[in-house]
């Protein structure tokens, strides 16, 4: 990661990225909100439409998206956007990151800063702002076109008259809120803001796209037998989580969620194979920290790493032996073969269209021994979580 100074650029890939205003909250800390502006050749909006905050959280293009404020458990604020430099349109030659306080200056908002982030966890900038002092709005940064790439500009430019008098200079009208633009509903965001810090909150978007924009420094502990494993008190609370372990010429290997008390409460992945590299997932519990317990006769390596590092669905996957799969399409048929002699079995977790229905709805798709070669309804984007002894092959599209 590149730590920036004032005025400093570096290229950044046309990709998907996550970018975080991140603060420590308090008693007298106003709150902040963040915003993007797409600006033309001219460095002005073309509509209203192209300003993307709380009020208007996704750009028609589906190229910018607001995810939303989370809160960390250490009292750190976050404000997510989302954006794919890929799919700006043509004529939009720059994206400017900034932000706006509440009842409040920036410089009353102490570790102010701006963090950019590859899906993948790995983290590309960050830039603090350290001299605010009575300015309401700040222009963080802007990602900007240069020689057929993007390149992002650490800007740190403040405003004492607040979003209203910054987004009247790129050309915004403020005469009234603007109104939300119906849209195309946007790419969802894959991996959310890289190791940008262990207890950033999670972007409050939908579950899935939340939790894949979600960052931690991946855990790991190797041991042999039976073990009780407690995770890092920094794994966002509520958040799934991806559970891989490694273990080789054991009779079963078998990994169990534990409840407040430590004792084994439910059965995250069981598997009976010579060689096992098996993934399942875990929720972190929203007032302590993850505790599974391990059960093998080898030594074996656990990870905990965040739910970005699952496999996404896209065409067709192969794999062997349990596994956790992302599910980001739209309601359609699932193809399913399995090479193997024992079980095979296919959780979906997905959002509830329900909202009186806080927890995630669970279809089983297939429960089947032995060989097969089926297809399935699934219902929404989501997990598929997998149980299987030997091959499979997974399609979309049926």
């Amino acid at each position: 990661m590149t730590v920036m100074t004032k005025g400093g650029n570096l290229p950044v890939p046309a990709a998907a990225l996550q970018v975080a205003v991140t603060w420590r909250q308090g008693a007298q800390v106003p709150d902040v909100d963040v915003s993007a502006l797409l600006l033309d050749a001219t460095g002005r909006v073309r509509s209203d439409a192209d300003l993307v905050f709380y009020n208007q959280p996704a750009h028609p293009s589906g190229a910018v998206r607001h995810l939303g404020k989370g809160q960390g458990a250490d009292g750190t604020g976050a404000d997510w956007l989302w954006l794919d430099l890929a799919a700006v349109e043509l004529g939009m030659d720059r994206v400017v990151v900034a932000a706006s306080t509440d009842a409040g200056t920036f410089g009353q908002v102490p570790f102010l800063d701006v963090r950019v982030a590859l899906p993948d966890g790995q983290q590309v900038a960050s830039f603090t702002i350290g001299d605010a002092s009575t300015e309401t709005a700040f222009v963080f940064g802007e990602f900007y076109r240069r020689n057929g790439g993007w390149k992002f500009r650490a800007v740190g430019q403040g405003y004492a008259s607040g979003l209203a008098g910054l987004a009247t200079d790129f050309g915004i009208s403020v005469a009234e809120d603007p109104q939300p633009v119906p849209v195309a509903p946007p790419p969802a965001a894959p991996a959310h803001p890289a190791p940008v810090a262990a207890s950033f909150p999670a972007p409050p978007a939908d579950r899935l796209a939340a939790e894949l924009a979600l960052s931690f420094p991946p855990f790991t502990h190797r041991a042999s037998g039976k073990e009780r494993v407690t995770c890092p008190p920094n794994l966002p609370p509520g958040a799934r989580v991806v559970v891989e372990i490694e273990c080789r010429d054991s009779i079963s290997v078998h990994i169990d969620s534990c409840d407040a008390y430590g004792r084994a409460d439910r059965d995250l992945l069981s598997t009976y194979e010579d060689e096992v590299h098996a993934r399942t997932f875990a929720t972190v519990p929203e007032d302590r920290p993850l505790s599974l317990v391990v059960r093998a006769d080898t030594p074996w390596t656990l990870r905990v790493l965040p739910l970005a590092h699952a496999r996404r669905l896209v065409h067709s996957l192969n794999g062997r032996g349990p596994d956790l799969l992302v599910y980001e399409g739209s309601a359609g048929v699932l193809s399913f073969v399995h090479q193997g002699q024992s079980n095979f079995v296919v959780w979906h977790y997905f959002t509830s269209d329900d909202p009186e229905w806080q927890d995630d709805e669970e279809d089983l798709l297939v429960n089947e021994v032995g060989r097969l070669d089926v297809l399935a309804p699934v219902r929404a984007p989501g997990l598929l979580r997998i149980e299987a002894d030997g091959p499979w092959r997974i399609g979309a599209g049926g």
